[in-house]
């Protein structure tokens, strides 16, 4: 007699498999953040990584922080754009130039956007019982999104790629690499902004394209090895995001002394925030569920705008796979971009579909 699956056993595998897609894009980091995140703040030279919830918290919401120095996600924006930078504003203007992005990317917002990647879902998911590469599909999405939010009339699959080649280049200027790499930063900003109205767009494009395109195949790949599609559902994309973590880091530069778990900070280190341990991404059962949820986007005035996006559409996403039960037939992960991900993710429905009434 077959036994059935064992959900801790398909749980345990779906971490492993994830947990490779890390090993795989940064390994000097990853393995470097892993063997120090027993302590909740560590300082190495003029780096201080900060690994505990309340800690990662604390430097959002209480330490100054320089948004445009070098090494950071701040610096990157800056370089993107030439010195300019959406948000690279103080005070009101500062406050002004979230709100009206918060509107964008709000529920109302998220609503106008929703029917452009729903379209793209419906195109191109009718080839799942023969097997389909999600990288392309959530590309697709993006590139749409990231278009529409802009203005843009770029095709969205190349406005995508530009955005992912932008983001790679621009971290493999401050993460560190078993090889060089050579500087093609310039290059590939100028082929970005190329493709956008406003220049000043361009850090917009690069982060909701690199976060979706890293996110969504690697939830819905978790999704599919934990047997989890008959529980689809809004807290189960939020889950999965926590799980997956996919802005691991935030790199950011103190903008003034202070103290954090009784370690001093001076102006000017470089302080990398470890959103996955922050978020408890590698504990199935965090503290606080929901504040760990929300770590995965930051927190305070530093807290990602795009967190509403990103759980609608990985919500819809795994709406439109979970009929199919897919599984996963080939994985690939990506060792070049920016974020964690995967370069290939076939899926094939799992689950034969119901015949028709003649």
């Amino acid at each position: 007699m077959n036994r059935l699956p064992d959900p801790s056993r398909a749980a345990a595998a779906a971490r492993r498999a994830d947990r490779l897609v890390y090993l795989r894009s940064h390994p000097l980091l990853f393995g470097l953040l892993s063997a120090t995140r027993g302590r909740p703040v560590v300082r190495l030279g003029r780096t201080v990584l900060v690994h505990g919830p309340d800690e990662y918290r604390q430097v959002l919401t209480r330490v100054p922080l320089d948004r445009t120095a070098a090494g950071t996600t701040g610096g990157a924006a800056a370089e993107l754009t030439d010195g300019g930078l959406l948000f690279d504003q103080e005070g009101e203007e500062h406050r002004t130039a979230r709100r009206g992005l918060a509107d964008q990317l709000g529920r109302r917002g998220v609503e106008r956007l929703r029917p452009l990647w729903q379209d793209v879902l419906d195109r191109e998911l009718t080839g799942i019982d023969q097997g389909i590469d999600l990288l392309p599909v959530v590309r697709r999405l993006a590139g749409a999104t990231a278009a529409a939010l802009t203005g843009s009339t770029a095709d969205p699959d190349l406005l995508a790629r530009a955005a992912a080649r932008a983001a790679a280049d621009a971290a493999g200027d401050h993460l560190p690499r078993l090889l060089p790499r050579r500087d093609r930063a310039a290059d590939s900003a100028r082929a970005l902004t190329d493709l956008l109205p406003d220049p000043l767009d361009a850090m917009l494009v690069v982060a909701a394209v690199n976060t979706t395109v890293a996110a969504l195949p690697r939830a819905a790949a978790w999704c599919a090895r934990a047997r989890l599609w008959d529980r689809v559902s809004p807290e189960l994309a939020a889950e999965l995001l926590r799980l997956t973590a996919p802005s691991p880091i935030l790199p950011r530069v103190a903008a003034a002394d202070a103290t954090v778990a009784d370690c001093p900070i001076r102006r000017g280190d470089r302080l990398v925030l470890v959103a996955r341990h922050a978020a408890e991404a590698h504990r199935d059962t965090p503290a606080d569920r929901v504040r760990a949820s929300h770590a995965v986007f930051g927190a305070g005035p530093h807290a990602c705008p795009g967190a509403h996006l990103a759980r609608v559409q990985l919500t819809d996403l795994l709406t439109a796979l979970a009929p199919h039960h897919p599984t996963v037939t080939h994985a690939v992960p990506d060792p070049h971009a920016a974020l964690p991900g995967y370069a290939r993710l076939t899926l094939r429905t799992g689950k034969p579909a119901p015949r028709q009434a003649p």
